[in-house]
């Protein structure tokens, strides 16, 4: 089973003019403990309900990201996810593309259709009726496939019109970077994965796996429905480890999980990442690389 971090919280007691130095130690330290991928939350504005009063803090993505890229060596990094209104396609693909580049093929373009309504209003985003904002993510999709294919001709959507895309240079990663999408509405979203993505996202909800399992099973039927192998998708859930879990408890949660059909966790915490927070993790992935799913 591999391990991510999403870090959503950058509220540290440093404070603000300690930010680089708090978020460069946590991609180091990550990296040392075998994690699979340093996420960055795609939020101008902190909206994690969970989060504590006063954890406003909130940098960047693809900024964020590319400092990260330039203090390590081996992680993989990405948005986790990138609403599809906060950014043109062309402009989100070439921000992908040059983290891959300069990294040397370890990004990811993390995607999703983008629903937080308050932070839009906020900050004077767009945030259209949410079947427009599932076009605009297909186009999207479409548009980046383009790009990393080296196909130039125009493309003229519902939505977006390009007269030449052009991705040069290509990625390093090859075909593509791989293409994650948030988020597991049965409908729209899965279908979107099985058509287009590498990975989905889904949610750890406390019910026993029920909702993880019908979720997989709704996947399982886009994936026949496009004429692909379901096996080629890689499954992820984002989960919460909260302060005084140990490692011993977290192997087992995440045993459970690899049960319904799970291989990779991204693993979130309702404050900023720690010494004790990412100890814990590290000493939990030795035992977890032997955990298979199903």
């Amino acid at each position: 089973m591999r391990v991510s971090i999403n870090v959503t919280n950058y509220s540290w007691p440093s404070g603000p003019a300690r930010l680089g130095a708090e978020l460069a130690w946590l991609a180091v330290a990550a990296e040392e403990a075998g994690v699979d991928t340093l996420w960055i939350a795609d939020h101008l504005l902190q909206v994690d309900p969970t989060a504590p009063s006063g954890a406003d803090d909130m940098l960047e993505a693809y900024t964020a990201l590319g400092f990260v890229a330039a203090h390590t060596e081996r992680i993989h990094i990405g948005a986790m996810v990138s609403n599809v209104m906060l950014r043109a396609p062309a402009l989100l693909v070439k921000a992908v593309t040059t983290l891959d580049v300069l990294t040397g093929g370890r990004a990811w373009l993390g995607i999703g259709a983008g629903h937080h309504g308050a932070e839009a209003e906020d900050m004077g985003l767009p945030l259209p009726p949410v079947a427009e904002r599932f076009e605009r993510l297909e186009e999207t999709l479409r548009i980046a496939g383009r790009m990393w294919a080296g196909d130039h001709t125009p493309f003229d959507g519902k939505h977006y019109r390009l007269a030449r895309p052009r991705g040069i240079p290509a990625p390093v990663r090859r075909p593509h970077p791989p293409i994650l999408i948030g988020g597991a509405g049965r409908r729209r979203t899965l279908r979107l994965v099985a058509r287009y993505a590498d990975a989905c996202n889904l949610f750890d909800i406390p019910d026993g796996g029920r909702t993880v399992r019908e979720d997989l099973a709704t996947l399982g039927r886009h994936c026949q429905d496009v004429g692909r192998p379901y096996e080629d998708i890689q499954k992820t859930l984002s989960t919460r480890l909260e302060a005084g879990d140990s490692s011993a408890a977290f192997v087992e949660r995440c045993r459970a999980t690899a049960a319904l059909g799970i291989e990779h966790v991204v693993v979130i915490t309702p404050r900023p990442w720690n010494t004790d927070t990412l100890a814990t993790l590290a000493g939990a992935i030795p035992a977890l690389r032997d955990i298979g799913p199903g």
